[in-house]
């Protein structure tokens, strides 16, 4: 009997989330087929992760189970993506799931267009409180670097989400994710897949849930100005010549992403000088509504 070659590796990687991880892994290999595998990379985990991990490898011939010192999880997902053997990878975080059914969908897209490299669907944002909302893609034009950029980076009008984008695996070895970001990583990358992959389709077939939580590396704000620069330098170093003057303006979006934050803390003093920043940078992108408005409140209020 003959297997069928890998068509699509999915991509786990994991650092202290046991308590999510059955979760994660019975959504993949209740759809599982012989032209899938799937990867977990354990970043170090301290918990119960390697245990759970080896329960399924001991159960499913197609799982691995790496483990590494810990590095981060844009060194988990390349470690996983240099492991790969499909045509494309499939990442998924391990606090989230994917859809009954969606693996399927994905398939079937890239056996209808052979020649695209980067599928996104939508997906299920879900909230602590339990609130759920179906978050649909936006169709990616055709149009020059610099325009997707801007459209991408500035405008916000195309969004990406792990878990429910399947990237031909070629290009991840083009650009990894940066490994110095400790979260974001793969927000260089996704700006790189603009610019640079043949054919982007996309597909209302929601493809994951995503789970919102308190302990989630988003919402660490260590280190976080200098990681929002080290965020700027690898957005661009991975963009061509005719994207660089759009560099100032993202900078100050970045600024604008860490006001946010501070006011969402009540940090009112670190949002002052976020916003500062941002108005000094590029008064077009601070001066948007959806930033005025809370500066307004922030800087009259008291």
């Amino acid at each position: 009997m003959t297997t069928s070659p890998t068509l699509i590796s999915v991509v786990v990687p994991t650092y202290n989330y046991a308590r999510y991880l059955h979760r994660a892994l019975d959504s993949i290999l209740g759809q599982w087929a012989d032209d899938l595998e799937l990867i977990i990379v354990d970043d170090g985990s301290t918990d119960n992760t390697a245990q759970i991990a080896q329960g399924y490898v001991s159960r499913f011939a197609s799982v691995r189970y790496v483990y590494q010192d810990n590095a981060g999880p844009a060194a988990a997902r390349n470690h996983g993506v240099s492991l790969a053997q499909g045509r494309f990878v499939l990442p998924v975080d391990s606090d989230d799931e994917l859809i009954n059914g969606a693996i399927a969908v994905l398939r079937a897209m890239v056996q209808a267009t052979p020649h695209a490299q980067v599928i996104v669907g939508a997906h299920i944002s879900v909230y602590p409180d339990g609130r759920e909302r179906t978050r649909l893609p936006v169709p990616v034009p055709a149009m020059a670097p610099r325009a997707i950029t801007c459209r991408y980076l500035l405008e916000k009008r195309i969004s990406f989400a792990p878990s429910s984008i399947l990237i031909c695996r070629d290009l991840l070895l083009q650009r990894p994710y940066p490994e110095q970001l400790r979260t974001g990583e793969d927000i260089p990358v996704f700006a790189y897949l603009l610019v640079t992959a043949e054919r982007i389709m996309v597909t209302d077939q929601v493809i994951a849930r995503i789970h919102k939580h308190p302990d989630s590396l988003r919402n660490d704000r260590r280190d976080e100005e200098a990681l929002a620069l080290a965020m700027v330098q690898e957005v661009f170093t991975g963009l061509p010549p005719e994207c660089q003057s759009l560099r100032t303006r993202y900078e100050a979006q970045r600024y604008l992403s860490l006001f946010r934050a501070a006011v969402r803390d009540d940090d009112r003093s670190t949002a002052r000088r976020f916003y500062r920043r941002a108005l000094y940078l590029s008064a077009k992108q601070a001066l948007r509504w959806v930033y005025v408005r809370k500066a307004i409140r922030l800087f009259f209020k008291d």
